[in-house]
């Protein structure tokens, strides 16, 4: 059973609360990511393709932040340079993602996201902003705000920056 929290008893949070809210991520990571898996899953059975959450991460942060390098897609997803070139040559041989030369740096590689790549990423977004968006009115806004703290308080300082960078970027 839930236990109501207030805002005294924030500071002397119990083990059993806090497991329970260890569960309510996951449970809610698993609905979070249910909608994009479904539709991958659409598009694995149509194009015999083996896209899976790397690429929709890939995907996603390609275009929140069009022409990102490949070293920042590194730290940002914190997935090997092996796994992430796996990843980008098979958006790429699929027409999904290009790739440009640097023009100040010519060892650079930056990452942008083709129409069909925009199309993917779009239908993929739009999903979980519904999810986002029918869980953000049920919780109201004092409620989100508050989740949006606990999540940046949650992030390690180099992840809550990068954060914030994508966040200003798109304001």
């Amino acid at each position: 059973m839930n236990e109501p929290i207030s805002g005294e008893s924030l500071l002397f949070l119990t083990d059993e609360q806090l497991q329970q809210g260890i569960e309510a991520m996951f449970f809610a990571y698993r609905g979070f990511t249910a909608d994009p898996d479904r539709i991958l899953e659409e598009l694995n059975r149509d194009r015999a393709q083996n896209y899976g959450r790397a690429h929709h991460r890939a995907v996603h942060f390609i275009g929140r932040a069009p022409g990102t390098t490949v070293n920042n897609l590194l730290q940002i997803l914190g997935v090997t340079k092996q796994s992430l070139n796996r990843v980008l040559r098979t958006l790429m041989e699929d027409g999904l993602v290009e790739s440009k030369v640097g023009k100040a740096d010519r060892r650079e590689r930056h990452l942008y996201l083709t129409e069909t790549g925009s199309d993917l990423e779009r239908a993929l977004s739009e999903v979980q902003r519904a999810r986002m968006r029918d869980a953000y009115k049920a919780a109201g806004p004092e409620a989100v705000r508050g989740f949006r703290q606990v999540l940046e308080a949650m992030m390690d300082t180099e992840m809550r920056r990068k954060n914030i960078g994508l966040r200003e970027r798109s304001e």
